[in-house]
């Protein structure tokens, strides 16, 4: 079953809740006005009660039941208002009680339970009447008065007042509709201008943004949100372009340099020291393509969050004094000077042969770009709350407008030197990647010709305790 648009669905919720709201007011107004009916109704039974009271007050003290009989007949025997009343005395003698009243005994209340106005509603005949029963005090003597009106005037208006009602409310329900719709397809406008836009937006045009509105309220936050999300993906997926570009670049070259060499190997009869010559250049460039391709697997586990590090306590002294020999091998293969500055029992909290990782890879760097008879220098030092690990070289340098640049992916700062010295640029963004994930910071200081400075800061722990061995 198709849902409802939401616009339709707020048409609806819109007309239900004006619907509700005009059921109470219309049923709200309709018993304010019957309450002020009845109200000026009995205020005019009282008006005529107060004129029967001035009427048995003017009798004197103590008149005889004849003469308040007389008086009472000849005030109302020809008034309309005598034909809805009865006065009795304390003793229950009537005084006065008109024909129709002796008619209807039962729309009275009883002497007993009068004590005080009592107002009702009866039907006589099918003619309504409201009704008061009372008793008043004149000269000490007390009297029980029953009085009618005919209520068939505010019967009427409240019927035709009911009447407008249920003939005005599906008038004003339609144009409530109407302008309901209206409202919402104005309100969901810009929605549908989103909604336009953001199926336009593809890999092909991802610099294409949903329209700016400048509304001011929940939809123009809504069209911010989904600009700044579409930047993301856009750097996102530039980033996974690139990556693949500059991967494919890296892989097809030591590719194409495996092949060459086999397909020259095979062309003609060799001997065996050309085949082992082939076969080492071989075994050359596929280490170079072993080693990019664990480096890429290593970046783009680290992109899907998969790469997890075994955080705690480390002696990042001892873990960077377990790699010096290993580089000084390198240093004399090189003909380079190699010096290191470890002191004793620097802790940091991360994961020691990521932490060894990062060093190798600083230190790879360095002898890359390091020339005879240059110099790399190992260091380490505690800087307030940090572990200050640094790699100093006297190589080529890196300019500084592409200082910012290095710690990106397939980014080499000579590329004069295309794969000599063989790095695929991918070390310095996987030594970043480590950093960031112990909540440090990786920095370089570098002037051309005169060699760089990396440096990497870690926050300092305190030195785990050692539990004794047991005896």
């Amino acid at each position: 079953m198709k849902r409802l648009s939401i616009g339709m669905r707020l048409t609806l919720w819109y007309l239900a809740i004006f619907a509700l709201a005009q059921l109470v007011f219309g049923a709200g107004m309709w018993l304010l006005l019957r309450h002020h009916l009845n109200d000026m109704v009995e205020d005019s039974l009282e008006d005529q009660i107060d004129d029967l009271r001035a009427l048995l007050q003017n009798q004197g003290p103590d008149p005889s039941l004849d003469r308040l009989r007389r008086e009472a007949k000849e005030a109302y025997s020809n008034e309309h208002l005598g034909n809805y009343l009865q006065v009795e005395n304390e003793r229950g003698e009537v005084i006065y009680r008109s024909d129709f009243m002796q008619q209807h005994p039962l729309g009275l209340t009883a002497p007993s339970e009068v004590d005080r106005p009592v107002f009702v509603g009866r039907r006589f005949q099918g003619e309504p009447f409201r009704l008061i029963s009372e008793k008043i005090q004149v000269n000490a003597h007390t009297y029980t008065i029953a009085m009618g009106v005919p209520n068939d005037d505010v019967i009427e208006t409240l019927s035709r007042f009911r009447t407008y009602l249920l003939m005005f409310a599906p008038i004003v329900l339609l144009l409530a509709a109407g302008g309901g719709y209206w409202l919402s397809r104005r309100a969901l406008s810009p929605v549908d201008a989103l909604v336009s836009a953001a199926r336009d937006i593809s890999g092909v045009n991802f610099k294409q943004r949903v329209p700016k509105l400048a509304t001011g309220d929940e939809l123009q936050r809504l069209s911010d949100t989904l600009n700044e999300m579409l930047d993301r993906i856009e750097a996102a997926f530039l980033r996974i372009t690139e990556f693949t570009a500059d991967a494919s670049h890296e892989l097809r070259t030591p590719v194409s340099l495996i092949r060459t060499e086999a397909e020259l190997a095979l062309r003609r009869s060799r001997n065996e020291e050309e085949y082992q010559a082939s076969l080492r250049n071989i075994l050359v460039e596929a280490e170079r393509t072993t080693a990019l391709i664990e480096q890429l697997l290593a970046l783009a586990r680290a992109d899907s969050g998969r790469e997890t590090l075994q955080v705690e306590p480390v002696n990042l002294s001892g873990t960077l004094r377990a790699l010096i020999e290993g580089w000084r091998q390198v240093a004399r293969i090189r003909d380079v000077q190699f010096s290191a500055e470890i002191p004793d029992d620097v802790f940091v909290l991360g994961d020691a042969p990521a932490l060894r990782r990062v060093a190798d890879l600083l230190l790879d760097n360095a002898f890359k770009y390091t020339m005879p008879p240059g110099s790399v220098r190992l260091g380490l030092q505690q800087q307030g709350e940090s572990a200050v690990l640094s790699v100093k070289d006297s190589g080529s340098g890196i300019a500084e407008e592409e200082q910012s640049k290095i710690f990106e992916r397939f980014y080499r700062a000579d590329k004069a030197r295309g794969r000599d010295p063989g790095g695929a640029g991918l070390g310095l963004a996987i030594a970043r990647w480590i950093v960031t994930q112990h909540h440090g910071s990786i920095s370089v200081e570098s002037k051309v010709g005169e060699g760089s400075i990396f440096r990497v800061e870690l926050p300092l722990v305190v030195r785990p305790v050692q539990k004794p061995l047991p005896a």
